[in-house]
């Protein structure tokens, strides 16, 4: 099988969540990037099944989570923290939290992101 064919098609594919649930990191990272953009509005079926997919392998997800940490949408970036890096001990994504938090972009501000930064860099979620 093509593990393309698990991408989600649509916001409410949940016939792929179970086949996701069962492969290791390895099988999954190829497409790591399309289950991110599913982050993008947590809103949508989908979203909270993928993050539960991805949250056991959050600290291996360190390099696509700081790409989307560079982009400037400041929701897709709330939801990523939200639901993948709260209880990051990664030292690089640390330094990224500890960059929003004191030097937030605009969107960072205007969607609140620097203040998730800040409660997960004191544990004390908000």
């Amino acid at each position: 099988m093509d593990i393309r064919e698990l991408i989600p098609k649509h916001k409410d594919d949940q016939e792929v969540i179970e086949a996701l649930k069962k492969l290791s990191f390895e099988e999954i990272k190829p497409i790591v990037p399309d289950l991110l953009t599913w982050l993008q509005d947590i809103n949508w079926p989908i979203a909270a099944r993928i993050a539960e997919v991805l949250k056991p392998f959050s600290d291996r997800l360190v390099p696509d989570i700081l790409t989307v940490l560079k982009t400037n949408d400041g929701i897709w970036k709330l939801w990523i923290l939200t639901n993948l890096v709260r209880s990051t001990k990664d030292e690089t994504l640390l330094k990224e939290l500890e960059r929003i938090a004191k030097h937030p972009t605009k969107d960072e501000i205007e969607e609140e992101v620097n203040v998730e930064a800040i409660a997960i860099l004191n544990v004390d979620y908000v």
